[in-house]
């Protein structure tokens, strides 16, 4: 379902379905350098050729009519369990290679996007407030949105902001650029 924030649509993230069985997903498919490879023919896909087709920015794949992210069949393959999310480190929904992909709550999966589109400052988590005339950072934790300060250079905010998100996010703190 679409929903409206401050003028912005956005798609709620929806519940991953369970993964199919560990030695099913094994008898289907092989994983080589994080691309899924068909084990046995496949509907109209022969054996030995890539599994599933791409979709926006993620690979997808059908088992018995369900459709199931690639990054997610890979991560549960590779390391025998998978989490309700699962990072890719570089920011790049395609490469699926095993190192790429960490198990990841939906706050962390957060802190690791890039930046979006329409901001303008150039720096993620920043953005000029005219009316004060000043900079304003602002972080996102714990699905939660926390304004850190007013700054009277773009430098100082983006200084503020880049130790804030080492601190608050860890390993998957991200300026908002991909590699």
């Amino acid at each position: 379902m679409k929903k409206t924030l401050l003028g912005m649509r956005f798609q709620m993230p929806s519940k991953a379905l369970p993964l199919p069985d560990f030695d099913l997903l094994h008898s289907l498919f092989e994983v080589k350098d994080g691309i899924l490879y068909n084990k046995v023919q496949r509907k109209m896909q022969p054996a030995g050729i890539e599994a599933g087709c791409q979709k926006g920015r993620y690979k997808w794949v059908k088992i018995n009519s369900q459709r199931y992210s690639v990054h997610r069949v890979i991560f549960y393959m590779t390391h025998g369990y998978c989490s309700e999310y699962i990072d890719h480190i570089d920011g790049n929904g395609l490469n699926n290679k095993p190192e790429n992909l960490r198990p990841a709550t939906l706050s962390e999966n957060k802190c690791n996007q890039k930046i979006y589109k329409s901001n303008t400052s150039g720096v993620k988590g920043v953005y000029w407030c005219k009316p004060k005339n000043t900079w304003v950072a602002q972080i996102a934790f714990n699905n939660r949105r926390r304004t850190l300060g007013r700054f009277k250079t773009k430098e100082l905010a983006e200084e503020f902001i880049d130790l804030a998100r080492e601190m608050l996010h860890g390993n998957f703190a991200n300026k908002g650029i991909t590699a």
